[in-house]
């Protein structure tokens, strides 16, 4: 037998007592447990905990487990969206075939939880930006997926959208860059995927009336074609427009969640000039880097954006009330000393695995900002967190996380908004704006 892990191996350590000698689906370990939000698969999947960790196991043949291994560690290399693969397990004895490891991605579901346990509406159009922004993603980096559809895709809340991860990489190849051959097929094939599989929802009931699975399919074509021309197109720029017309397109470059890598202009003759944009490859990471720098919280992107909006305001509040500058590391730190952890330490014990725990910050500063608008006043965000675990937090089903962005808005009437909390102190300032575009970097 023979196991190759990545480091830091020590922290599948534990995984190395299971019985790898017998078939996986006859696994009888104490440590085996079964994951309700799991998508479908061809291969025999399951689940272990070991030291507070899930992890995925899939028994393949050995010699695509070694290469799905190593393209799942390229694509963590290139920071781009996939499951972290944790070791193969190869040689395991006479007709057993390998088995991949695979760390669970934790607070995630799969399509099909989705559509059973929709909160905020139907997750379709939710979805399918996710996925296409993935299958982009990796057409950047050169990575032709081969066998993209919703199956093979795992997703989790992004401050009330949905971020898209990889799951399977049997069928994917690497190449310095991809042709539009290459990139055509693997979207033709992700439209023959995804309407098959949004058919079994329809027969089984959990697509909602009123959706065609193939007008949604084509729908994923088109939502693709037109982000990769935003972010590839070549244009020819007039001398008088080009400052405005260059920031202008880098602005909805970043709208869409990419950086630019780099801007090339070309003399285009009395035209003016050709330009070419660069489009970073890997994930973005730039508001997740200055939260992290300045608070220690690990955050998707959009969460990250919407807690670096929360502490710029917060950050006003007090330059207000000391009547002086205050460093944007002092406010951080003020902020989540005084804002943040009051309300992570304040949810109830029963909820704490609903949603994790900046996600939930997210969704308690969304409440508090229904709340105030109802309330005509800011209410303070524990009075809104407080209100938020009573009559929001329990209605989030345990087996997966989805938006509430929008969902408080259209629950039935939840009566009258709690009064402002005379004890809410700092950040109950009323002038704070929680949705002011105003962070600090």
């Amino acid at each position: 037998m023979h196991f190759v892990f990545t480091p830091p191996a020590e922290t599948a350590a534990g995984l190395l007592s299971l019985p790898w000698a017998a078939p996986l689906e006859e696994w009888d370990d104490d440590r085996i447990v079964e994951i309700r939000q799991r998508g479908l698969s061809r291969h025999v999947v399951r689940f272990v905990a070991d030291e507070g960790h899930v992890y995925a196991l899939k028994e393949l043949d050995g010699r695509l487990a070694r290469r799905e291994y190593r393209l799942l560690r390229r694509l963590r290399e290139l920071a781009l969206p996939a499951v972290e693969v944790v070791g193969v397990v190869v040689d395991r004895g006479p007709e057993l075939d390998a088995i991949l490891v695979t760390r669970f991605l934790e607070f995630s579901g799969s399509y099909r939880a989705l559509f059973a346990n929709p909160r905020g509406g139907h997750p379709t159009d939710r979805l399918l930006d996710a996925l296409v922004e993935l299958l982009v993603r990796l057409h950047l980096g050169g990575f032709m997926w081969g066998d993209c559809s919703l199956s093979n895709v795992l997703f989790r809340m992004d401050a009330g959208a949905f971020a898209a991860y990889l799951v399977d990489a049997e069928t994917a190849e690497l190449h310095p860059s991809l042709t539009e051959g290459q990139r055509g097929y693997d979207v033709r094939l992700a439209r023959e995927r995804i309407a098959g599989e949004l058919f079994d929802l329809q027969a089984a009931g959990t697509l909602p009336s009123g959706l065609d699975p193939i007008d949604i399919a084509d729908d994923v074509v088109h939502r693709y074609e037109g982000l990769w021309d935003e972010l590839t197109r070549e244009e020819v720029l007039h001398p008088d427009d080009q400052r405005y017309r260059i920031a202008e397109r880098l602005r909805r470059i970043n709208d869409l969640g990419f950086d630019v890598d780099e801007v090339e202009l070309e003399d285009a003759g009395a035209d003016g000039a050709r330009l070419r944009v660069r489009t970073r490859v890997a994930e973005p990471g730039h508001h997740r880097r200055i939260l992290f720098t300045r608070t220690g919280l690990g955050a998707q992107e959009k969460q990250a954006r919407r807690l670096l909006n929360d502490i710029a305001s917060y950050r006003g509040h007090l330059e207000r009330k000391t009547g002086r500058p205050v460093a944007e590391v002092v406010a951080a730190n003020k902020w989540l000393a005084e804002v943040y952890e009051p309300v992570v330490r304040a949810v109830p014990e029963g909820l704490r695995d609903r949603l994790d725990e900046v996600e939930l910050f997210h969704e308690v500063l969304e409440h508090r900002w229904f709340l105030s608008e109802r309330a005509g006043q800011d209410i303070g965000t524990m009075t809104a967190a407080r209100d938020y675990f009573r009559h929001v937090l329990p209605h989030v089903p345990d087996e997966l996380t989805v938006s509430a962005a929008g969902t408080w808005r259209r629950r039935a009437d939840p009566g009258p908004p709690p009064a402002p909390d005379p004890e809410a102190g700092a950040d109950a300032d009323p002038d704070a704006d929680p949705d002011a575009d105003t962070a600090s970097d």
